[in-house]
């Protein structure tokens, strides 16, 4: 059962203290990778952990998960984590998606999964975002074998992994006809593509032209705001406040919610602007910075 979060300073110091003991006290376990590219280092993991790389969730070499377990895990709750990249590049080991995330949120007793997942040019944002439901039962048909819940997980996701886990928490079909059940709830960071249209409709980065194109169908399938069908789980939305459209995208989705499904289902998506930039949200999650907090916060109303 996770241990409770408790106040953040605390927290980051038993974190410190549990990280300085991995020489003398307990080392990670770690099983040979098969993944083409393995983790860089693991100085990083907390004594004790126990670590199961590339795990096939798939048949493409490109779904496959890495699973970070606690020292002595039971019925532990699971953050799934899903890397960015714009749709195209980008893995499930790069210390950014990684390191911090595991370094704070194992001592607390979470269990930590990231997963890689097709990428453009060889399937479309839609795809990748029914690759993130198959991870997401994957990890539900196999979480007691981590000593994790399957019905205490929380998605999250940074920059395209975050337009592809709202577009799951919008439209949760998507994850369901991938055989998943539902989950507690969603931490997208940094996600400016809530809604595509609006983005291919007027001045934007070079970026998204080989992605989406003029494929207009695309545009709307791909757009959380537009493919919501039904009240999110709760959801926090984490934006950088100086990034052009992300905290007023994130703000459009709420009220998008709140619109349809009333004030209720509006007040469970948090929109939480912070004055970080787009990567450093990413890397810095799980330093002690308020960031964390609010996250910590955030993941502890909506897991048991």
């Amino acid at each position: 059962m996770r241990k409770p979060i408790v106040a953040f300073i605390a927290v980051a110091a038993s974190a410190a203290l549990l990280l300085s003991g991995c020489a003398a006290g307990s080392q990670p376990t770690v099983t040979p990778p098969t993944a083409t590219l393995p983790i860089e280092t693991q100085d990083w993991l907390p004594a004790g952990a126990i670590v199961h790389h590339a795990i096939a969730y798939g048949s493409d070499p490109n779904q496959k998960l890495d699973v970070y377990q606690p020292q002595n895990a039971q019925d532990a709750p699971i953050l799934l984590m899903v890397h960015g990249g714009g749709w195209k590049r980008g893995d499930k080991a790069a210390s950014g998606v990684v390191n911090n995330k595991v370094a704070h949120y194992l001592p607390l007793g979470y269990i930590v999964v990231s997963t890689n997942y097709r990428l453009y040019p060889d399937v479309d944002p839609v795809t990748e975002a029914g690759d993130v439901g198959s991870a997401l039962a994957y990890v539900q048909a196999h979480a007691a074998e981590w000593g994790g819940s399957a019905t205490d997980i929380v998605l999250m996701g940074h920059s395209a992994g975050a337009n592809l886990v709202s577009l799951l928490a919008a439209d949760p079909t998507i994850a369901s006809d991938a055989g998943a059940a539902p989950w507690r709830g969603t931490v997208a960071l940094d996600s400016a593509a809530f809604n595509v249209v609006t983005i291919m409709s007027g001045p934007h980065l070079p970026l998204y032209d080989p992605i989406f194109g003029t494929d207009t169908q695309l545009w709307r399938d791909s757009s959380p705001t537009l493919r919501l069908s039904a009240p999110p789980a709760p959801m926090l939305l984490v934006c950088d406040s100086g990034r052009a459209n992300s905290c007023s995208q994130a703000k459009a989705f709420a009220a998008a919610v709140a619109s349809k499904y009333g004030k209720t289902a509006g007040d469970a998506i948090q929109v939480y602007p912070v004055d970080l930039r787009h990567g450093e949200i990413n890397a810095e999650l799980g330093t002690p910075i308020p960031l964390t907090g609010r996250v910590d916060a955030f993941l502890n109303s909506v897991t048991s």
